[in-house]
């Protein structure tokens, strides 16, 4: 069997906590929102567990993507507008020809995330960050959920 698991920690959960994250998008592109998440996390003094993120929208989407470097990040809307270019023939374009290849990169990334929480930080990695991806051109008003589930500090 590969790998080395480390030992099991079991706990019953104490507390769920939700809130809602209003983000004003300045158009395609990446939106950091892990100090919301890790502000989130510390203002409900939470211990272990998880935090759920979930965005309530079909034209853009979650990821856990590098923080250090930007090149990264426009790399991957290159490589999301490669996959789903605006001029494909989409039969769906009522709200202009950057929808439709929306809801395709949406589809694609997703739009909820869990990130585990221990001892009261987010486990994410030294060069991970969460964002909230703009896949429409214009400025957009977005809601993000955070949840969590686990321990008390």
């Amino acid at each position: 069997m590969p790998g080395r698991m480390s030992a099991i920690v079991e706990f019953a959960p104490q507390l769920i906590a939700s809130a809602t994250l209003r983000v004003d998008t300045p158009g395609a592109g990446f939106t950091d929102i892990t100090g919301n998440a890790a502000g989130f996390i510390d203002q409900i003094s939470a211990g272990k567990g998880v935090l759920l993120v979930y965005l309530r929208h079909t034209s853009a989407s979650l990821a856990i993507q590098e923080n250090a470097d930007p090149d990264v990040q426009s790399d991957l809307i290159a490589a999301l507008d490669r996959l789903a270019p605006e001029n494909a023939p989409w039969i769906h374009d009522v709200e202009g020809p950057d929808d439709m290849p929306a809801h395709v990169k949406a589809m694609l990334n997703g739009v909820s995330l869990h990130v585990p929480v221990t001892d009261g930080k987010l486990a994410l990695g030294v060069w991970q960050g969460i964002y909230l991806v703009e896949h429409r051109r214009r400025p957009h008003s977005r809601e993000v959920i955070f949840q969590f589930i686990g321990s008390r500090k």
